[in-house]
């Protein structure tokens, strides 16, 4: 949706020493491929994402689940269809068939899904994520399918590799332009022309210099978070409970009125009295909340594409905050579904 990268090229590109080790994990794979091309990256990464979601959720996937759902259960209604009574063998002897053929498939998913996830390009690019950090490139977010996050997002099957940290005093800076001739100084009093020529000369080199270094661009500004992605942050895991509790306070107040009739109480009628305005009052709170969780959700996605125009210019990407990382996840669910 944004196209927001995990680190840009020109952040990785701005360290001679990261840059080299980048060039090396290629090499060492066997992978001809420039990690610092922002353009190739984000196809790179659509590309093979698309070939993961593939393996994961193919026909054989489907073939799985379906005989594992038959395997466990048929032995509970295998024996009511008439036309197996009396034959236990095919009451209860096909879950077993069904039950390996489930196997089977699922584990033959789980093989090709590994096999992608492990391929040379990737392994590689999560070497890049973990070397920028160990240089103090901030990296923005780590995709779930690059690591293999489970859907709790407790445990990665493949997680990035963490480096020891590379601290400034042990990173070469970046080669410097062409270094300017000092500034020429005048004799104390030229009596000639010829003292006068020189100095022209030069200043004339000085000159040519100067043109010919490369003008040094000042890198992009980040946007600054505006206070209405704060909130969004602050409010991203709250809620959902409104539903549940109206729904609730509902079936207390039908359940008031059930009591009342039956045992003749005018208690009961009170409390339908005062749940089920309540329960109104709470799903409308929800409906409110709601729709200002949307709001600040689409000015957190505006924030996010910012971010991403302002890498796609150079600039180097804090790391997005953890509610920030799950609309990111979400927002490309989206696209991809």
């Amino acid at each position: 949706m944004t196209g927001l990268l995990p680190v840009s090229g020109a952040a990785l590109s701005a360290d001679a020493r990261l840059l080299s080790a980048i060039r090396d994990v290629g090499a060492r794979r066997g992978v001809d491929f420039d990690y610092t091309d922002d353009a190739a990256t984000a196809e790179l990464l659509a590309r093979h994402r698309r070939t993961l979601s593939a393996a994961e959720h193919g026909p054989l996937m489907w073939l799985g689940s379906l005989a594992l759902v038959a395997a466990v259960v048929w032995p509970f209604l295998g024996h009511t269809v008439p036309a197996f009574d009396g034959r236990p063998e095919l009451a209860f002897g096909p879950a077993g068939p069904l039950l390996v053929v489930a196997v089977a498939s699922l584990v033959v998913v789980r093989r090709r899904w590994k096999r992608e996830l492990l391929h040379p390009r990737l392994a590689g690019y999560r070497e890049v994520l973990g070397l920028a950090r160990a240089h103090g490139v901030p990296v923005t977010h780590v995709p779930g399918w690059l690591v293999g996050r489970s859907l709790s997002g407790d445990r990665e099957t493949v997680p990035v590799p963490a480096y020891a940290e590379v601290t400034y005093a042990e990173v070469e800076p970046l080669p410097a332009g062409p270094a300017l001739p000092a500034e020429p100084t005048l004799p104390a009093g030229p009596t000639s022309g010829e003292g006068t020529d020189q100095t022209t000369e030069t200043e004339e080199a000085a000159r040519k210099a100067t043109e010919g270094a490369a003008p040094t661009t000042p890198p992009p500004a980040i946007p600054s978070k505006p206070a209405s992605v704060a909130s969004y942050e602050a409010m991203a895991d709250e809620g959902g409970w409104h539903d549940e509790a109206g729904c609730l306070l509902l079936f207390v107040g039908i359940g008031g009125v059930a009591w009342a009739f039956s045992e003749e109480n005018p208690l009961g009628y009170l409390a339908s009295v005062l749940a089920v305005p309540l329960a109104i009052t709470t799903w409308l709170a929800g409906a409110r909340q709601g729709r200002e969780r949307q709001r600040l959700r689409e000015a957190a996605v505006e924030y996010v594409r910012a971010l991403s125009a302002a890498q796609s210019a150079g600039a180097a990407v804090p790391e997005l905050s953890p509610a920030l990382r799950k609309l990111l996840e979400e927002e490309a669910e989206k696209v991809r579904g």
